[in-house]
Formats: C-alpha cells, structure tokens, sequence
C-alpha cells in the first residue's frame, strides 16, 4: 500500500502521524511511505531519520495526498486540505466530526474513508487511540490551569496548593475518564482541594480507593454540578461520549456563579465542549473571557508537547495503520471487529451513529456498503 505522512498545518500543531520506526516496519513489509519533508521537524524528528528508515521524502502535501492510498494524520483535515482529498482514500486520524458538519460534508462529497482514532473501542470498552492523549490532556490542564489562575495572565491569583496559613485552591473536575483521573493526579500532587464529579458510582468508589480518600468524589447531577463549579477557583471539563457532541452539563448561569477570574479548562473543547460558554481556541489565542471568567478551550492541547504527545499516540495507533497496509480495510475489519466503529464515513455515507444522531444525517451499516 502507498501510505502518505503529510505535515500537519492546524494552528501550532508539531505532532506528526508516524514516527521513523513506523516507516521503516512498513517499508520492510513491502508498502511505501510517502513523507512530506519537515514533517517531523516539530516532534524532533528529522528528514534524515525517515530517509534512513526507508521514507520516499517529497516537497508538498499535494505530492503525499495524490501518491497515497491511505493519509495518516495527527488532527482533522482543515479547509485548505480539503481539495487534496480524494474519492476512496482513507484519512486514518482524529477527526472529531460530530461538532464539525462543514467537515463531515467534504467527506462525504469526496467518499473519503474517514477512519477516526477516537471511536475505535478496545475489547474492555476503552478508546486505546484516544487514551495517550487523554492521559496527556489531562495532565496539562492542571498546568494551564495554574498558569492562567497568575494575576498577570488574568486569573484571580491563586495558587493551587496554597503554602502554609492559607487554603489551596479548590479544583472541579467534571467526568472520571482517563482526562480526569489525570488531571486528578496532578492537582492533587500540587496540593489542590480536588473534587471529581461523574455518573458512575463504581467509577468514584475506584477513585476513592486509588487516592485513597485523598479526593472528594460526587455524584453528579445539575445539582452538584452547579454547587462545584460555584465553589471552584479552576473548573476542568473531562466529559466525553465516544463520537458524539459533549453534553452541555456548565450553563451559562452556573459560569457567572462562579468566582471573578476563574478558570475553565474544557478539555472536551474537540466535541463541543461541556459548557454553555465554550467556544474552540487555538494555541495561538488561547483564552478568552466569558461572564468574567477565563475560558482555555484549545483544541489540539497536546500538541503543545509533540514530542511526548508524538511518541504515546503512535504507540497506540501504528499495530493499526499496520494491519490496514498489510490486510486492507475489510481484511483489517475481519481481523478485528472492534475497527468497525472506528470508520466514520465510508463511500458517501455516515458509518458512525453518534456522529449521524448529532448531525441529524441518515446513519449506514458499514456492512451495508463495504
């Protein structure tokens, strides 16, 4: 298979879609890598590195996309990428569509393949592509968090763990998933008052036990919600359902309850975000000030650490860029079922239901078309 690994070009984005030993156990398999030069300049790692590994370097994405069977990506296609697509090439990303119909319709029109890492389930349930950057999500937000709660960057001038004499800040955190059980570490290391709301009782009772009743755990419901969030010096949303828009769970009113200066870190931003008030940032310009209070909403948060970030996720998602090159998608697909869910639009049609039902678009079987 002709396997393409452009630069990415979203907003401060360094990670690339595969590291040079990827390359080199495609290569030695028989498929060809296409890499676009630069393109791993950004995680560290060079032209040379994937030219050694066996990588056929060419100057522009255009080369990369026209050569390639398959694109493998870090973040979504973004507008100017999207004449570069074209019909039956498989995108193998993040893609996030369920907040995003603009994208979604270019997939369509163009019958791409649109794989997304996001809603590949492992066989206990978990999204073994998203976890990495999950893990690394959460943990920044309790460091952005702490940055922007400075006076000098607009926050109310708290610090998290507070010293003696004084109280520690009081940290909110809304969902129990891998982004909240790591933004529960590193605020509770830091010495914050942690609080983690979540629907799942077995879940806090987890919790309970792995902090060992260092982390007050709550029941979550509009109720708890809004008290939390209303007592919080740094609110951080941890809320998700796999390819699906986040609930709206922070109304506008439970933000303007909230202290002067603030902060919320809605790392849940890539599906819509969990507040009334969130709207997507970039790098670049990530903050703003909504009903007096910090919101960071950026949307490719670790991208800010690609070569960390770059390393995890192609840890997790090369065994499946492999199986694809060696076997095809429906090849791939019988040898793990569990793929299926991960192919989100497929020859004009939306495979994916949470993303149909959030778009109010027909949903199509993948079995019905492949």
């Amino acid at each position: 298979m002709n396997i393409g690994l452009p630069k990415e070009i979203k907003d401060n984005e360094y990670r690339v879609g595969m590291v040079p030993a990827g390359v080199h156990a495609l290569v030695a398999e028989g498929h060809k890598v296409w890499v676009q030069k630069t393109a791993g300049d950004g995680s560290g790692f060079s032209d040379l590195e994937y030219s050694e590994a066996g990588g056929i370097l060419v100057e522009t994405a255009e080369e990369v996309f026209e050569r390639s069977e398959m694109i493998v990506k870090v973040k979504e296609p973004v507008p100017e990428e999207y004449q570069r697509l074209r019909s039956g090439q498989i995108v193998f990303s993040y893609l996030h569509l369920a907040p995003m119909p603009e994208l979604t319709q270019v997939l369509l029109d163009k019958k791409v393949v649109g794989i997304a890492y996001e809603t590949i389930p492992d066989r206990d349930g978990t999204l073994p592509l998203l976890t990495p950057m999950s893990e690394i999500a959460g943990r920044m937000s309790v460091m952005v968090g702490a940055y922007y709660l400075q006076k000098p960057r607009g926050g109310r001038g708290v610090l998290l763990g507070g010293v003696p004499g004084t109280k520690p800040a009081t940290v909110a955190i809304i969902g129990a998933g891998t982004v909240g059980v790591n933004a529960a570490k590193m605020a509770m290391g830091l010495g914050a008052h942690v609080r983690i709301l979540d629907v799942n009782l077995d879940r806090l009772r987890y919790l309970d036990d792995l902090f060992f009743g260092r982390i007050e755990t709550v029941f979550s419901n509009q109720y708890t919600i809004a008290e939390a969030v209303s007592h919080a010096d740094l609110v951080i949303g941890a809320v998700l359902i796999p390819g699906a828009n986040t609930p709206k769970l922070i109304t506008r009113k439970m933000v303007s309850d909230m202290y002067p200066a603030a902060v919320i870190v809605d790392v849940a931003v890539d599906q819509g975000g969990c507040s009334e008030t969130t709207r997507p940032t970039s790098h670049s310009d990530p903050v703003y000030i909504e009903e007096g209070v910090l919101h960071y909403c950026v949307t490719n948060m670790p991208g800010a650490m690609p070569r960390t970030s770059t390393i995890a996720l192609t840890n997790a998602t090369f065994p499946y860029v492999k199986q694809i090159a060696s076997l095809g998608l429906q090849g791939a697909i019988k040898n793990n079922p569990l793929l299926k869910n991960g192919v989100n639009t497929f020859e004009g049609c939306v495979t994916c239901a949470p993303v149909a039902e959030s778009q109010n678009r027909a949903y199509t079987d993948l079995h019905a078309v492949m």
